[in-house]
């Protein structure tokens, strides 16, 4: 497998406009490629943050008129990075919804794969926060294992997080990269974001990369940040604190596969009858 690479996660409070939100991720991202970074990663909600469905989807765009999607393919072409586009809101022709997109680009600024964000965030949390993605956001339907310089990028979205059998799934079609862009609450990352982050690295013996939404935004919303950079043996190589920046680490290829050879699980599955209902 090539050589070593770094990583860099971009941690961001997203505004509910893009036009003062494209500023801070241009700096973060220069910022983050001068000091050496290779692939540099955002979090879900990049181009803007907008609670409600009718703030939604007055800021979704389609996506060849998509401004924050043009931006960043400039901004990937410019810094000659491979840029994760954690998650952008884009308006479907065939569907009263949007689409929560992720998006690979590589250094020449070109789309080379997209997910769309396959579970909901549907719950209700103490305190009366209440959320349904679902009344929105159109679920996608198909797992995405990209292709990288240093080896294969599974895709996936925030929520999705809590469903190991899709990170199972990408690892066994090759991935050795998982990203997980974020915007976990506040509430709930306190309890969990680490724990699933490490978790996932654990059981596939991949690297995971979690870009994630910080702070208090606009609307009221809270998030957790600790933006999270995960080796395959399951130890944090970064973390993003509460504050927006930039965390990066140094990714070895490499040890994806010892991980892998000291734990075999990804081979070791077996058909089991479904426990009867009742």
């Amino acid at each position: 497998m090539p050589q070593t690479f770094t990583a860099a996660c971009l941690q961001l409070t997203s505004r509910r406009e893009v036009e003062d939100n494209l500023p801070i991720i241009r700096d973060l991202a220069r910022r983050a490629r001068a000091d050496g970074a290779d692939l540099i990663l955002t979090p879900e909600n990049t181009g803007f943050m907008a609670m409600g469905r009718k703030n939604l989807m007055a800021r979704a765009e389609a996506e060849d008129e998509n401004r924050p999607l043009a931006a960043l393919r400039d901004l990937a072409a410019e810094t000659g990075a491979w840029l994760l586009v954690g998650s952008l809101a884009v308006k479907l022709a065939d569907d009263a919804r949007v689409a929560n997109r992720s998006y690979l680009i590589d250094p020449a600024g070109t789309v080379v794969a997209w997910y769309d964000k396959i579970h909901m965030f549907d719950v209700d949390l103490d305190g009366g926060e209440s959320y349904r993605e679902s009344n929105s956001f159109r679920p996608g339907d198909r797992a995405v294992v990209a292709d990288l310089p240093w080896g294969r990028l599974g895709m996936t979205v925030c929520y999705d997080l809590r469903f190991p059998q899709l990170y199972r799934a990408l690892a066994q079609a090759g991935a050795h990269f998982l990203a997980v862009p974020s915007a976990f609450t506040r509430q709930t990352g306190r309890a969990h974001w680490h724990t699933l982050l490490q978790a996932r690295a654990i059981e596939t013996g991949c690297f995971v990369l979690a870009p994630a939404q910080c702070g208090d935004h606009e609307d009221g919303r809270q998030t957790f940040g600790h933006s999270l950079i995960v080796a395959p043996w399951g130890e944090v190589l970064a973390d993003g604190g509460e504050g927006v920046g930039i965390v990066r680490a140094e990714i070895d290829p490499a040890r994806v596969a010892q991980a892998r050879g000291r734990i075999a699980s990804l081979r070791h599955d077996r058909d089991f009858a479904p426990p009867a209902s009742h």
